[in-house]
């Protein structure tokens, strides 16, 4: 008996997955707007009761390939901050690995990235179990200025007085752990790393940034040193476990 499910789950898996990559082809064909469970079954050879059985709605055919995108991106960034570059040496060099692995992953899946950074898509509304895997990058950055926070300290960035009540909300949700002036400052940054990226994947700086490599990394080292990251120091050579002014 344990065997035939067991088949049947493998089957099952199999036409999902190919599901999921005749519809990733029509989102770089056509976009998402123009997703149609009729026109992925059609192509799959199946009739469109069938397709159902596995995703009873384009929404939910678009939710699970927007999870996806969102676990691959992140997995792209845990994966750069457990190699030896991202995991040691100094903390500043560590977030231009992981931020560089994350553009790597963007250019290289333009139309996915598309999906879960580019224009929403009409009449669709991003369900709670999209939250968890679109904070996976975000939690990366987070675990690099709490590695640095607890070894060697961190630069605290300044705080307008103004934008206190927000950052220690923030804080509260987010790293009770660290300061709020750093917490800010790294949702800033996170904001600015996709902005960054989104302005090459869709052509914003065609004909304004030539060369790419150089300049976003300097301007990933700039977002590392905004957020209190320190050059010179190294992960694991001090027990600070401070923020520095």
């Amino acid at each position: 008996m344990s065997t035939i499910r067991g088949a049947r789950e493998r089957a099952r898996s199999e036409v999902t997955a190919a599901i999921k990559d005749e519809a990733r082809r029509q989102l770089a064909a056509d976009g998402a707007a123009k997703l149609s469970l009729r026109a992925v079954a059609r192509e799959l050879g199946m009739v469109s009761s069938a397709l159902y059985r596995y995703f009873p709605s384009r929404d939910d055919l678009l939710t699970a390939l927007i999870v996806d995108a969102y676990d691959a991106v992140g997995a792209t960034a845990e994966a750069a901050r457990a190699t030896p570059r991202g995991s040691s040496g100094p903390h500043p060099a560590r977030w231009t690995v992981v931020t560089c692995a994350v553009r790597d992953w963007a250019l290289a899946h333009p139309h996915e990235y598309g999906l879960i950074y580019g224009s929403p898509v009409p009449g669709y509304t991003a369900p709670q179990d999209t939250v968890g895997p679109a904070s996976r990058v975000g939690l990366v950055l987070l675990g690099l200025a709490r590695d640095a926070y607890l070894t060697d300290g961190l630069a605290a960035p300044p705080l307008a007085p103004e934008l206190r009540p927000e950052a220690e909300r923030m804080t509260a949700d987010l790293a009770p752990d660290l300061p709020p002036a750093v917490v800010a400052a790294l949702v800033a940054a996170w904001a600015q790393l996709f902005g960054l990226i989104s302005f090459e994947v869709f052509g914003q700086f065609t004909r304004v940034v030539e060369e790419r490599d150089p300049f976003f990394r300097r301007a990933s080292r700039e977002l590392a040193r905004s957020v209190g990251l320190l050059e010179g120091r190294t992960a694991g050579t001090g027990s600070t476990g401070r923020a520095m002014s």
